[in-house]
């Protein structure tokens, strides 16, 4: 925080000299000039004549989700866990019961799967998923998918 506190300050202080070399002409580089179809240096140039881009932003959309795909997405997350046995592993397997997991590997499942899909699964919610086909149900609750 204090490094920030100290770099505004400096931009503070120094902001009549970053207000002249913002209205400077551009020094690099070459502009084409629209009147003769040629280009010229933007040396030429001052700030009100250089060319600007409209600001707008770009988002991506995430992939589509079935819970085809969220149920591939979690067997795989289960299988790469070190302490499951993939060939025992079932979406309707039970951690506890039929995987063998302790309390603090379902903990480390529900992790694995808050960073599989992109967000938080609060604690009262975690300690009702015991089933892979209960991760799936739920993940599809969140994202809106019904089928």
């Amino acid at each position: 925080m204090s490094g920030l506190t100290r770099t505004l300050r400096l931009l503070h202080r120094n902001r009549a000299t970053l207000r002249y070399f913002s209205n400077r002409p551009l020094l690099l580089g070459w502009h084409k000039c629209s009147e003769n179809n040629g280009f010229i240096p933007n040396n030429t140039l001052t700030s009100s004549q250089r060319p600007s881009l409209p600001l707008k932003r770009f988002y991506s959309a995430k992939p589509p989700l079935t819970l085809d795909l969220i149920a591939q997405r979690v067997c795989l997350v289960l299988k790469l866990y070190d302490k499951i046995n993939p060939e025992k592993l079932t979406l309707d397997s039970h951690f506890m019961n039929d995987l063998g997991l302790d309390s603090l590997d379902h903990v480390e499942v529900i992790m694995a799967m808050e960073d599989e899909f992109g967000f938080e699964i609060p604690d009262a919610d975690a300690e009702k998923l015991w089933k892979p086909s209960d991760i799936v149900r739920y993940i599809g609750d969140k994202e809106d998918i019904y089928e």
